[in-house]
């Protein structure tokens, strides 16, 4: 019994000590890699995209013209709405532009809540600066309103012309924004903190990284919660201790520290010249010499003249070509199997290459089978 009474008390000391440790390092958050949030997202936790049709009054002339009808028919029947009759064809203004207004409704947007709007022109209008959007509901695609739009056009830009033609132009004028423009009037209905399990899916699915993500979540929650269903998804289970608030599992999950991984890749933008390589990338055992073939072809005219007093001379213009033929003499590096990226890099900055050189060099060594990565052109 005395021996018993001694390690109980060692043992309670060292479960605490234990658990000391474990709070420090997840308060500290992850000494390497990157976090859980960065890397994947919640399934179902995202925006939801809305549109909707309006009429932005108010322009100076720089509206639709009378070849827009829809714009035309759209004024009469807002009007008519408001208790006037007018007949389309007696509607003759140019302050008036019909555009489409789209906006992004976020998870867990409550209502009477404001979001941005952008607004597009859709007519012949030229400018919608200066212009007041009218209200406009704004749908989903179930066809049900979510939001309502209203407020002045900020467009960030100008137009400025002149009657013989000439003008000035910054950005485009016939799109702009309303900051806060819509008020929201419906939520998308979610429970969330009622799950019972959420599912993480990755940004760049890899197997490696999902089996990390699920490792880590397992690690910090004590038990097997989280499991790896694909290269890009993982499940996790919410506990007991959890449950009706899934917020606070959450937010222990987007904290955890992960190193993610890649596929070895090499990427080529021909247009640009830009080439992109990974850290993981390798070369097998192989020579590469790399020389410069310089063709230069000059063209000259020189103007040909009859001796004197020759008869039936005329003067003519002859052509003269000079041809210049210049060969690189670079010599062949050999480079080792395994290298790593910086040691290529080092052997073809001897080379004196340049960043097209060095397409057509990554080019040959997947065509020889030497480089041990992915060669995407883009």
């Amino acid at each position: 019994m005395l021996g018993w009474n001694l390690i109980k008390p060692a043992k309670i000391l060292i479960l605490t000590f234990a658990f000391i440790l474990a709070g420090l390092l997840y308060l500290a958050g992850p000494a390497h890699g990157v976090r859980i949030k960065d890397i994947a997202e919640i399934k179902g936790v995202r925006s939801n995209q809305l549109v909707g049709y309006g009429l932005v009054v108010g322009l100076n002339g720089t509206g639709d013209s009378d070849d827009a009808t829809f714009t035309i028919q759209s004024m009469a029947a807002m009007l008519e709405k408001m208790g006037v009759t007018v007949l389309p064809k007696d509607i003759e203004v140019d302050n008036v532009a019909a555009v489409m207004v789209t906006a992004d409704l976020p998870a867990f947007a409550r209502t009477g809540g404001r979001i941005d709007v952008l607004v597009s022109s859709i007519g012949d209008a030229e400018n919608l600066q200066g212009g007041t959007l009218l209200f406009t509901p704004l749908k989903a695609a179930n066809g049900q309103v979510y939001a309502v739009a209203q407020g002045p056009v900020s467009t960030g830009g100008f137009q400025v012309g002149s009657a013989a033609g000439s003008g000035v132009q910054k950005n485009f004028p016939t799109v702009g924004r309303v900051v806060n423009g819509a008020l929201i009037e419906k939520e998308i209905q979610t429970n969330f903190n009622a799950k019972q399990s959420l599912t993480l899916t990755l940004h760049n699915p890899d197997f490696t990284t999902a089996s990390r993500v699920a490792r880590a979540i397992n690690i910090a929650f004590y038990e097997p919660i989280a499991r790896t269903h694909d290269a890009g998804t993982i499940e996790v289970n919410v506990p007991e201790n959890y449950r009706g608030n899934t917020v606070s599992m959450v937010t222990k999950i987007e904290k955890l520290g992960v190193t993610p991984d890649s596929v070895s890749k090499v990427v080529i933008n021909e247009r640009t010249g830009t080439v992109i390589m990974g850290e993981n990338v390798r070369i097998s055992t192989i020579a590469i010499a790399h020389g410069n073939l310089s063709v230069e072809i000059k063209e000259d005219r020189r103007v040909s003249q009859p001796l004197p007093f020759s008869r039936g001379g005329q003067t003519v213009v002859v052509p003269e070509s000079e041809v210049l033929v210049e060969e690189g003499n670079n010599p062949i590096f050999l480079v080792e199997s395994g290298v790593s990226l910086g040691e290529l890099v080092k052997a073809l900055n001897a080379l004196g290459v340049s960043p097209r050189d060095l397409i057509a060099i990554f080019q040959a060594l997947k065509a020889a089978g030497a480089l041990q990565a992915e060669l995407e052109i883009i």
